[in-house]
């Protein structure tokens, strides 16, 4: 039988990084819960055995139910009927198997019914499965909500909600409304606390995927006389205490299987999660870093199936007498989709690292355990260091699976633009993922700190000391060179002392930035795992580079502050 995990090599040799070591030794604590659960792992072995076991199951039923069944989920799409949706049939299917396979909850510690997995793992999940079906990855994947739910909400909800969770309910983030889309501050949903403690909402809410799950994260306005972020507070709803109607599912380009829903909230019961006025600067920030962090992982699983239909097409496609794959302008087109994706999917498991790492720390504090100064000052390089990479592979992964989109569909041709070749869906359903969770524009607002107080430098940096293998040399001397001119454009810009001239340039400083991580890792990876293909792709993903850190690098070198009145639309 075919299967998503063991079919890719490149994702056993994320899973085995080195760092590996310290997450699992973080997250086990002493792998003390082995003497509880007869599932726990006793030693690091042990538990990376446990996550190679668990994604092979990941990997088949992708494999042999979800992607056979995309198509028809595309077909027929979920329904509203007497204010409740309706899954496409193939979607119940897709959503049993998940839950007879114990993959909710994946993240979630065991005394809940979780499996205690780290992000890492978990994250090749998402991969897998927005392989299979893109959309489908939405409400398997919105099960991280929980995540939130378990850092932010009391024990008292732990115990009551996140069971739930790992026993198969679904999830949903309820954020954006009519006018209240990326300026999440203007939200109006309205929250009022009753006499008995309780609380009640009332309005309306948009855009809201899989938005009739069983336990919605709602944003909504807690404090009277506010209009902006400090009188928004996060509550749960619990879709047993009705009142949410589903008023319609938006009909969209993409993604059909995953609704996408207005909802009408009438006297809704709820529960404060948390403190209040922390919903938008505390609560959402952590919600939003960890949808963010899926979506990258989404697109790497869409960047996938993007080139690996157009791989086996141009292998079956003949054309004047010889197979397409033949031809130099489709063998490079594909060669560049190949770069794209293993350099997205680097810089995904990079990120995924990283949380990790800062995750594991935090949590341990949560418990009650007081870290020392050498924890303290980890638990700070990491958070930072994920902060820096979530919205650089969210917003360059999203492009790039755009891209590997379109050119699945150029290398199928006519046939692409029709609906008997998967690309078509794929395509279609590719398009969102520089949309939601934050526009690519507005993960570059998020990113461009770290180009100026130097976070990327000090990364590329720290990518330089690395071992190099002699192949690949050549490739990491030029990466040296480019990073020169990288700093010499940080320097220009951070010289300037202009807010306006920093955000016109922060695009090209935040792309060059991201070629240059990139680059790096793909170089170390391909040398840590003598992997020829990894060796193969960080070749040409550098060329990728070179050409694009150039040509940014001049752009800023000859540009001057009044030249950016020539951009401006009456």
């Amino acid at each position: 039988m075919a299967n998503f995990y063991t079919d890719n090599p490149d994702l056993k040799n994320h899973l085995s990084h080195p760092l590996m070591q310290k997450i699992v030794d973080l997250k086990e604590r002493g792998y003390s819960d082995a003497e509880k659960f007869d599932y726990a792992p006793r030693d690091f072995e042990d538990a990376m055995d446990n996550y190679d076991k668990v994604l092979d199951i990941v990997g088949d039923i992708c494999a042999n139910t979800i992607a056979p069944n995309a198509e028809s989920v595309d077909h027929q799409g979920p329904r509203v009927e007497n204010n409740r949706v309706i899954y496409a049939d193939a979607t119940f299917e897709n959503l049993d198997a998940c839950r007879k396979a114990g993959l909710m909850g994946m993240a979630m510690p065991r005394r809940y019914g979780g499996l205690n997995f780290p992000i890492t793992p978990y994250i090749m999940a998402a991969d897998i499965v927005s392989r299979a079906d893109t959309g489908f990855e939405n409400l398997w994947g919105l099960q991280d909500c929980v995540e939130t739910l378990y850092e932010f909400g009391n024990e008292e909800q732990r115990e009551k909600y996140i069971p739930r969770v790992c026993e198969g309910e679904t999830m949903s983030m309820d954020l954006t409304e009519p006018d209240a889309g990326s300026d999440l501050q203007s939200v109006m949903l309205k929250a009022t606390e009753a006499p008995d403690g309780t609380w009640r909402l009332n309005g309306v809410k948009r855009f809201i995927t899989n938005g009739d799950s069983d336990i919605h994260l709602v944003l909504a306005r807690s404090e009277d006389g506010t209009r902006d972020g400090r009188g928004l507070s996060m509550f749960i709803y619990d879709k047993r205490d009705g009142g949410v109607d589903v008023r319609r599912i938006e009909n969209k380009m993409g993604i059909k299987g995953s609704p996408t829903c207005e909802l009408t909230y009438k006297n809704a019961k709820a529960e404060l999660c948390g403190s209040r006025r922390l919903g938008l600067i505390k609560y959402v920030m952590a919600l939003m870093n960890g949808a963010r962090l899926g979506i990258a992982a989404q697109s790497v699983g869409v960047s996938e199936i993007a080139y690996r239909e157009a791989l086996a097409y141009a292998n079956e496609r003949q054309q004047f007498g010889k197979a397409i794959i033949t031809f130099p302008a489709v063998y490079e087109m594909l060669s560049v989709m190949k770069a794209k994706l293993d350099a997205s999917r680097a810089l995904l498991y990079e990120t995924s690292r990283f949380v990790d790492v800062y995750k594991a720390y935090e949590d341990i504090e949560r418990e009650g355990t007081k870290l020392d100064k050498e924890q303290k000052d980890d638990l700070k390089k990491y958070r930072r260091l994920a902060d820096a990479c979530t919205p650089l592979v969210k917003g360059l992964a999203s492009e790039y699976c755009n891209q590997n989109a379109y050119d699945s569909i150029q290398i199928h041709g006519g046939s692409g633009f029709m609906k008997d070749y998967a690309c078509e869906r794929v395509y279609r359903d590719a398009r969102i993922t520089s949309i939601y969770e934050g526009t690519t524009q507005l993960q570059v607002v998020a990113a461009i700190r770290h180009v100026t107080t130097g976070t990327y430098s000090a990364m590329i940096e720290d990518y330089a000391t690395q071992p190099v293998s002699d192949e690949l040399k050549p490739v990491a001397d030029m990466l040296a060179g480019l990073a020169a001119k990288y700093n010499e454009a940080v320097e220009k810009v951070n010289a300037m002392g202009d807010t306006t001239y920093t955000d016109f340039m922060a695009r090209r400083l935040v792309e060059m930035a991201g070629n240059l991580v990139m680059s790096w890792l793909h170089v170390t990876d391909a040398t840590r795992y003598a992997s020829e293909s990894m060796t193969k792709s960080a070749k040409i993903y550098s060329k990728i580079a070179q050409a694009e850190v150039e040509k940014h690098a001049e752009f800023i070198a000859n540009f001057t502050p009044d030249q950016i009145d020539l951009y401006k639309q009456a």
